[in-house]
């Protein structure tokens, strides 16, 4: 059965509703590694979007941040993150969401973000723009590089990968209006398809945190590519630059020197 993006977005919301249900209370917190907390909250709402999916579409495949892969055939996937910006949640800081992605023969086609502290719904579905609440959006016009306001982040697994966000952090932040680092990858890539952010990179990433975003952004009218220009971005290590398509070329030129003047250091 091919899946219905009003019925995602009831969904998300739903999902949602869990998480405002549990914001400023006090959680049973684990950590799955370092800087990688995890709360009951996370598993209730997996829970319940894994059993609202499996029931409205049976044989898809799902791949969810705390239970791993739940097979079908590999025809229909689905990426769920059910609680994206988790160290925010956990400390009340109101800035995290639901993100319900879907792939159809291996093409992203349809996503859905919702941040159920502001009650904003993000979707989109492969061809058909991108909206919030109803209302179309866009990503913003801005072409100069010093007046673009980014956002990126900073996974402990970069350590492992022997990767250096910060050296490109500060290159960005003596070059731009400013770099943001708020908590959500998913939120972020959002409110870059929104307009309100001009741009933001990442280093290494999973599926989930990605899915729902890439389409919104796409529809958007983002420019999506890896840190090198590639437009084939959706696989390991899920590494990005994402803005709108003047700033692009501008900012994959200083992604090149920052990187090259990092390796020197």
């Amino acid at each position: 059965m091919e899946p219905n993006l009003d019925d995602i977005c009831i969904l998300a919301r739903q999902a949602g509703q869990i998480l405002s249900d549990g914001i400023g209370k006090i959680h049973q917190v684990t950590q799955k590694g370092i800087q990688d907390p995890v709360t009951e909250i996370d598993k209730k709402s997996e829970h319940f979007i894994l059993e609202r999916l499996k029931a409205m579409y049976p044989g898809h495949t799902i791949l969810s941040e705390e239970t791993g892969l739940h097979g079908g055939d590999g025809e229909h996937v689905w990426y769920i993150d059910p609680l994206d910006g988790t160290m925010n949640y956990a400390h009340g800081v109101p800035y995290f969401c639901v993100s319900i992605g879907y792939a159809k023969c291996n093409s992203l086609t349809m996503g859905v973000i919702y941040d159920p502290m502001r009650n904003e719904c993000f979707y989109a579905e492969k061809g058909n723009g991108s909206f919030c609440n109803g209302q179309k959006i866009q990503t913003s016009v801005e072409t100069d590089i010093s007046m673009a306001l980014m956002a990126t982040g900073f996974s402990m697994k970069l350590i492992e990968m022997g990767r250096d966000n910060f050296s490109v952090f500060k290159h960005f932040m003596l070059k731009t209006a400013g770099v943001r680092r708020m908590g959500s990858a998913a939120l972020e890539i959002a409110y870059v398809a929104a307009g309100r952010l001009d741009a933001m990179w990442e280093m290494r990433l999973s599926a989930w945190d990605v899915a729902a975003g890439f389409v919104i952004a796409a529809e958007s009218g983002a420019a999506i590519t890896d840190l090198h220009g590639n437009p084939d971005c959706f696989q390991p290590p899920y590494e990005y630059l994402l803005s709108n398509k003047a700033l692009h070329p501008l900012l994959l030129e200083e992604l090149r020197i920052a990187i090259h003047e990092s390796k020197k250091e």
